[in-house]
């Protein structure tokens, strides 16, 4: 089943890509800031940054370089402060100095409580931890709350168009890593979405999927414990990258993203290889064969 189209509004306050954006989607009372930190004080006097919300700050860890990221809600005050008044007390935080950027999620209609942002913080968090993309600084797991069913399917709604938004603002916070691409054929060869790609030679394991980003290869694949003399330096860097994830039985304890499948497979086979000839299919089909069919088919 295809996806339908949406019409979203991006709308550059500052006429700069890198500043401040605000965003709109077509039929949803949502509105949606991307802030980074440094223009925070910009924001002052915007009725819809004191209202009620959730947000997310991204940054990067200085200790690990990995994305990580804190969700939170802000709940209107005696003051009349809600979203931008929070942010600004964790810009003072110096626990909080790693993020670079917030998002936040309100609406036009100023339309949630206490109940409505306790449920989407919960929903939030427990979305991005699935994923597995970021590191989550949350020290607490967020209360759910008690919700009438009615509001449970509209919050629901709510978070479908929040991933949609966040997605096109760069954050991929919601989605895993071996998300299957949306791809339809009718030629069994190209039904990629439905097939995983294995690699079983030389005491290798490995298990992938080709997504929208690159080729990731699966949490539980073994990969070989040793490299060759003429292993490329970009997989020695990967597999140092990554050693906390790979256990004393060269086991991978994460999904891996890599650009390419000859980056993947050089990866698992601790070699220069060629990707599109080692990836197989568990009928033995090659990717290069797929692609092949592919271009053959138009």
């Amino acid at each position: 089943m295809s996806m339908i189209g949406k019409s979203i509004n991006l709308f550059l306050m500052d006429g700069d890509p890198n500043g401040r954006i605000k965003c709109t989607l077509a039929n949803w009372t949502g509105v949606v800031y991307r802030i980074p930190r440094t223009e925070l004080e910009k924001c002052k006097g915007r009725h819809d940054l004191s209202q009620s919300g959730v947000y997310f700050l991204f940054g990067t860890s200085d200790q690990t370089g990995e994305s990580v990221v804190y969700i939170g809600q802000a709940g209107v005050r005696k003051n009349g402060e809600g979203i931008l008044c929070r942010l600004q007390e964790h810009k003072r935080n110096p626990d909080k100095d790693y993020w670079t950027e917030a998002v936040a999620f309100t609406t036009s209609n100023n339309s949630f409580g206490p109940t409505e942002i306790s449920y989407l913080e919960n929903r939030f968090t427990n979305l991005a931890l699935a994923a597995k993309r970021y590191t989550i600084k949350n020290g607490n797991d967020p209360t759910l709350g008690n919700i009438t069913e009615e509001k449970e399917c509209e919050l629901e709604e709510f978070l479908d168009h929040a991933k949609i938004v966040m997605g096109a603002l760069g954050y991929k916070v919601f989605e895993p890593l071996s998300q299957q691409i949306g791809v339809e054929s009718t030629n069994t060869l190209s039904a990629i979405p439905e097939q995983m790609f294995m690699i079983k030679r030389s005491g290798v394991d490995a298990t992938a999927r080709l997504t929208s980003e690159g080729f990731v290869v699966l949490s539980g694949s073994t990969i070989r414990k040793d490299t060759v003399p003429s292993c490329p330096d970009y997989t020695k860097s990967a597999r140092e990258d990554n050693k906390d994830y790979i256990n004393d039985n060269s086991v991978l304890q994460k999904d891996i993203l890599f650009k390419t499948p000859s980056g993947a497979s050089s990866f698992v086979l601790g070699a220069p290889t060629n990707g599109n000839t080692e990836w197989k299919t568990e009928k033995g089909i090659t990717l290069k064969d797929i692609e092949n069919s592919e271009t053959d088919e138009k």
